[in-house]
C-alpha cells in the first residue's frame, strides 16, 4: 500500500467515525455534514478513471455501495417516516469494510448499488423533478439556460485587467440568512450577470461550499470579481446570486432562493438585498419574497478605479 493510499484510508475512516459519532450523540445537523462529504469523496474515487489507483474495479464498486449507504443514513436523518431507514448500526458495520477495502472480499452487507455523481441542475430543469409545498419555497417565474458553460461549486474567477477611466466590481459575499441555514447540506451560492432578458453577459461563477453555519446564517465571506466594467454593462442588467445546497432524498442540488442587485445598487460599502422564492426569475416578471421575516443576503462592494 503506497503512503498516498494509506493517508487517504486514514481520512476516510477519520471522516466515518466523526460522522458516526456526531450521529451517537444526536447532533443530527453535523452527522449529515459529515456524511455528505465523505460519501462525496468516496463516489469520486468509485468512478475515478485515472490508472494510477490502488483500487481495483471491484473495489471501487464497494467504495460506491459504502457512499451510497452514507446518502441513505443522511436521508433517514432527515426523514419523518420510521419505517426503512438506514439505521446507524447497520452504517456502523460498514467501517472495517472501509478500513480493510484493500483486502474486502466478502459479500456486501447491504443490498444497494453505487449511484452517480450528485447532479447540478440546469435553472428551470429541476422545477420537472420536484414540488414543494414548503411556506418559503415554490412560487412562479421562468430560469433561462446558461450561455456559459456549466460551473462546479468553487468555479471564482480573477479580477480582469484594469483600464484607464473603467470601474472593477468586487463584490464580497459575506452571510444569509434563512430560517433552517443549519439543515442546509453543501451550500453554495451561483453568481451571474444577465440583461433584462435573462442572458448571461458575463461567465457564470460558483462560490466554494459555505464556510460555516451559525444559528440563522450561512456564512461564505469569499470574495467574487464582476467580470465585465461596470460601464460597460448593458442597461438594465442585473446581478444575480442563487443559494443552492444538495438534497440526498432526491440526489440533487437544488436552488433554494436567489436575490438580486439591479445597477444602481452598484456602490461602495455594505448593502444587503432581499430573498426572493425559486424558481429564479431572471426576467424579473413574478418576484415573490420568500419570506416575511427579516432574513437577507449581506454583501460589501469595493469599487476599483484607475
Amino acid at each position: 500500500m503506497s503512503e498516498v493510499t494509506r493517508s487517504l484510508l486514514q481520512r476516510w475512516g477519520a471522516s466515518f467515525r466523526r460522522g458516526a459519532d456526531f450521529d451517537s450523540w444526536g447532533q443530527l445537523v453535523e452527522a449529515i455534514d459529515e456524511y455528505q462529504i465523505l460519501a462525496r469523496h468516496l463516489q469520486k474515487e468509485a468512478q475515478a478513471q485515472h490508472n494510477n489507483s490502488e483500487f481495483t474495479e471491484e473495489q471501487k464498486k464497494t467504495i460506491g455501495k459504502i457512499a451510497t449507504c452514507l446518502e441513505l443514513r443522511s436521508a433517514a436523518l432527515q426523514s419523518t417516516q420510521s419505517q426503512e431507514e438506514f439505521k446507524l448500526e447497520d452504517l456502523k458495520k460498514l467501517e472495517p469494510i472501509l478500513k480493510n477495502i484493500l483486502t474486502y472480499n466478502k459479500e456486501f452487507p447491504f443490498d444497494v448499488q453505487p449511484v452517480p455523481l450528485r447532479r447540478i441542475l440546469a435553472p428551470g430543469e429541476e422545477e420537472n423533478l420536484e414540488f414543494e409545498e414548503d411556506e418559503e419555497e415554490g412560487g412562479a417565474g421562468a430560469g433561462s439556460p446558461d450561455c456559459f458553460p456549466a460551473r462546479v461549486p468553487g468555479t471564482l474567477l480573477p479580477r480582469l485587467p484594469s483600464e484607464p477611466g473603467m470601474t472593477l466590481l468586487t463584490i464580497r459575499i459575506e452571510k444569509i440568512g434563512l430560517k433552517d441555514a443549519g439543515q442546509c447540506i453543501d451550500p453554495y451560492i451561483t453568481v451571474s450577470v444577465k440583461d433584462l432578458n435573462g442572458i448571461d453577459l458575463t461567465p457564470v461563477q460558483d462560490t466554494p461550499v459555505a464556510s460555516r453555519k451559525e444559528d440563522t446564517y450561512v456564512h461564505f465571506n469569499v470574495d467574487i470579481e464582476l467580470q465585465k466594467h461596470v460601464e460597460k454593462l448593458t442597461k438594465g442588467a442585473a446581478i444575480f446570486f442563487e443559494f443552492k445546497h444538495y438534497k440526498p432524498k432526491k440526489r440533487f442540488t437544488s436552488t433554494k432562493c436567489f436575490a438580486f442587485m439591479e445597477m444602481d445598487e452598484i456602490k461602495p460599502g455594505p448593502i444587503v438585498i432581499e430573498l426572493y422564492k425559486k424558481p429564479t426569475d431572471f426576467k424579473r416578471k413574478k418576484l415573490q419574497l420568500l419570506t416575511k421575516k427579516p432574513l437577507y443576503l449581506h454583501l460589501h462592494q469595493t469599487l476599483h478605479k484607475e
